[in-house]
């Protein structure tokens, strides 16, 4: 950004953490190489029982701008999210986990993508080249929702690929702490009431390892039909943007991935999963034969 530091918003970054000391000191010095000067780093531990927090205070020694929060117990995931978010002083929030790192031209790239459009809610990053426009531009609520639905998912982006106003984040309400799908509803609400600016890709790097919560929808086939009893819920949501006849073809391509996972399940890996499923549903085991047979034309 061709701004002074005096000029730059303040970004809150936010790093919460439990049992990362593998992690934590590269995560926050990838913050601290920032070509973006103007941050301040929240790291909120979550009660660790490593060395996280001592390494988290030997960076706030060296640096104002790091902050170490110790909870007073363990909050868990996206509550921890939330206490964070309520100690930023920032105009933006960006959250980089304690397992993440954020290339030196993220913030700025972030920042100036919000800066560009100031009626966005948030934005998302970490997404494949549009065929017809360069990063950044604006969706508005029903764009976003159509391209997700229809063109190319947007809302299964992790936090580390957001950026958020700290106060359309604080008028929502935060995460509501929904366990796996909490940025996948995140996105879905702050979407439905702001427009949302869709950023260049390669700003983050994502680590993955075997000690994600993500590695439990690898074990437990559940989780991902979470998320697609999620988005049928989001679609049926007053607040969803989409036109009447918008929403029904949602429905029906929900409906279509729902049949076919359950069908997968019972062939793939069990039928006592499948199931389970199933009881989820409203779906009989014909409707779900019928659902499954072809893509509903879109």
């Amino acid at each position: 950004m061709n701004m002074e530091k005096s000029q730059q918003p303040l970004v809150s970054v936010l790093m919460t953490t439990y049992n990362r000391e593998k992690y934590l000191g590269a995560a926050i010095e990838s913050v601290m190489a920032s070509t973006y000067q103007n941050w301040e780093l929240l790291v909120v531990d979550d009660r660790s029982k490593d060395r996280s927090v001592e390494i988290a205070k030997s960076y706030e020694a060296k640096d104002p701008r790091v902050k170490v929060i110790l909870n007073e117990k363990n909050l868990g995931d996206y509550p921890n999210r939330n206490k964070a978010a309520s100690l930023a002083q920032g105009k933006y929030l960006k959250y980089v986990d304690a397992d993440d790192m954020i290339y030196p031209t993220g913030l700025e790239v972030f920042v100036a993508g919000m800066e560009q459009f100031p009626k966005a809610g948030f934005g998302l990053s970490s997404l494949p080249q549009d065929k017809f426009r360069i990063f950044p531009f604006l969706l508005s609520p029903r764009e976003a929702y159509k391209r997700h639905y229809f063109e190319q998912q947007l809302f299964h982006k992790a936090p580390l690929s957001a950026i958020i106003r700290n106060d359309v984040f604080e008028k929502v309400g935060g995460f509501t702490g929904r366990r796996y799908l909490g940025d996948f509803e995140m996105w879905h609400i702050l979407a439905s009431q702001y427009p949302v600016v869709l950023m260049a890709q390669g700003v983050v790097w994502y680590r993955e390892h075997a000690e994600q919560e993500m590695q439990d929808n690898r074990t437990d086939f559940t989780i991902p039909f979470k998320y697609l009893k999620c988005a049928e819920e989001m679609i049926q949501k007053d607040e969803c943007p989409l036109t009447a006849e918008e929403r029904k073809l949602a429905l029906k391509k929900i409906h279509w991935n729902q049949a076919r996972y359950i069908l997968g399940i019972g062939k793939n890996h069990s039928f006592k999963t499948m199931k389970t499923l199933k009881k989820e549903t409203n779906f009989s085991y014909l409707d779900l034969i019928r659902l499954g047979r072809s893509e509903p034309k879109i």
